[in-house]
């Protein structure tokens, strides 16, 4: 960072090399489109390279890179149309071994990826950056730009209603439904 900063900008594709394969996993889990998630990465890490005079070390390098992405994702995400949004925001929480693995988790894996969906977009956003990218409490609170406290509310709050949908006592959901909770 040292040396891109002192004006080596040669010394950025280091940087583009260490993080890209996390930041395109990132936006792939936003778009699910593989292409555009590769186009939304190359444009978060232009953003980045513009904005490093910007990043101030308090944080982690790789914590302010993926709060810029996150909040860049987002807005992506937003321009598209409703409809085709919401048809590639799922999430793979599986990864199969196997085609066997993946005959016998088919219909509740779809089943998750519906529910996920399904959540609003602060919860879901969580979830994405806690259980999908590793991220710990605070370095998803920073991603989000939210309290610490808030994400540990949503994460709480995110799995209670998987839980609740999960075991059907909560009944289906689906997005844009206006019966969903509203707390945290």
């Amino acid at each position: 960072m040292d040396r891109v900063l002192a004006g080596d900008t040669s010394a950025f594709a280091f940087i583009v090399g260490r993080w890209q394969a996390p930041i395109v996993n990132l936006a792939y889990r936003f778009c699910r489109d593989r292409s555009r998630a590769e186009d939304m990465a190359q444009e978060a890490f232009l953003r980045a390279f513009r904005a490093l005079p910007k990043w101030r070390r308090e944080a982690a390098f790789s914590t302010w890179l993926f709060a810029l992405a996150t909040n860049l994702f987002r807005s992506e995400i937003r321009r598209s149309p409703p409809d085709e949004a919401l048809r590639r925001e799922g999430i793979d929480l599986v990864d199969p071994v196997s085609m066997e693995d993946l005959a016998a988790g088919e219909q509740s894996v779809e089943r998750v990826r519906r529910l996920v969906r399904a959540l609003p977009s602060k919860y879901r956003d969580v979830l994405i950056l806690f259980y999908f990218h590793d991220r710990d409490v605070l370095q998803t609170a920073r991603s989000l730009q939210l309290p610490e406290g808030t994400v540990k509310a949503r994460l709480s709050r995110a799995r209670d209603l998987l839980r609740e949908r999960l075991t059907g006592s909560a009944g289906s959901l689906q997005p844009g439904d206006s019966n969903a909770p509203r707390r945290a």
